[in-house]
C-alpha cells in the first residue's frame, strides 16, 4: 500500500520535470503527505496538462457519503478494472500524483521501522492514481487514489505492496486523454516495469500525520 509520502521539490523542479506552467500559490515543501489531505496531481484536459490538488483518498461520484473515502487511499492495479469505483475512472480519469519519495513501515519484531523509500536516480517522480468528481448541494469534492501492485524483490523485505511508480517515459502516455478500456489501461500499469528503488531508515517522527519538516526525512542514526 502507500499510506504517506513527501513532495518539497522547488516550483522550477516541478516545472522543469512535468513541463507545466501553472504557478502554485498554495504550494509548501511536504515531508509527511497523509491520507485526508491535498497532493499535487497532473491531469490532461485535452489540451494540455493542467496541475493542481486533489484531496487524497477517493469519494466515487455515486458515495452517498464522502467519508468513504478515507478507506479508498488505494486502489489494487490488478484489479481496478472490476470494481465499480474505479473501473469508470481507468478510462477517462487517470492523473499523475507527483512525490519525491513515499515511507513504508517494515515490520521488526513487535516494533515497526519506517522508512524513506525513493527510485534510484530520480529527484520527483509520479504514482499512477485516478480521481473522480463528487458533488452536493453545499460543495464540490475532487478527489484521488493511488494504484498499487505486488511487491517488486527490494520491497518485498519490507512490505508485501507498493505504489506503481511510473517511468519517466510513460507518465504522459498514463494521462494521455486517449479512451483506454479499463482493461486496456491496467494491462498498462502492467507492463511498465519496476524502477530499482533505494531505502533509508527515518524516526519514529514521522509515524504521526501531525509532525511536519525536515526531521521526519533525516536519516535514523
Amino acid at each position: 500500500m502507500c499510506g504517506r509520502f513527501t513532495l518539497h521539490a522547488t516550483i522550477e523542479e516541478l516545472f522543469d520535470q512535468f513541463e507545466i506552467d501553472q504557478l502554485f500559490a498554495e504550494y509548501q515543501p511536504r515531508y509527511n503527505i497523509a491520507p485526508g489531505q491535498n497532493v499535487l496531481a497532473i491531469i490532461h484536459d485535452g489540451q494540455k496538462k493542467r496541475a493542481g490538488y486533489l484531496k487524497w483518498g477517493l469519494v466515487p461520484g455515486w458515495a452517498k457519503d464522502p467519508k468513504i473515502g478515507y478507506k479508498m487511499i488505494n486502489a489494487r492495479s490488478e484489479s481496478a478494472h472490476e470494481k465499480p469505483s474505479f473501473k469508470k475512472l481507468l478510462t477517462s480519469r487517470r492523473c499523475l500524483i507527483i512525490a519525491d519519495s513515499f515511507y513504508e513501515w517494515k515490520r521488526e519484531g513487535k516494533q515497526k521501522q519506517p522508512k524513506r523509500i525513493a527510485p534510484k536516480g530520480r529527484h520527483l517522480f509520479a504514482f499512477a492514481g485516478l480521481w473522480d468528481k463528487w458533488s452536493n448541494e453545499k460543495e464540490d469534492l475532487f478527489t484521488c487514489t493511488i494504484l498499487t501492485q505486488d511487491a517488486n524483490e527490494f520491497m518485498k523485505g519490507i512490505h508485501d505492496r507498493m505504489p506503481v511508480i511510473l517511468p519517466k517515459d510513460k507518465e504522459s502516455e498514463w494521462i494521455e486523454p486517449r479512451k483506454w478500456s479499463s482493461e486496456e489501461a491496467s494491462q498498462f500499469l502492467a507492463q511498465v516495469g519496476m524502477e530499482e528503488l533505494h531505502a533509508y531508515d527515518v524516526s519514529d517522527y514521522v509515524n504521526s500525520a501531525k509532525n511536519e519538516g525536515e526531521a521526519c526525512i533525516a536519516p535514523l542514526l
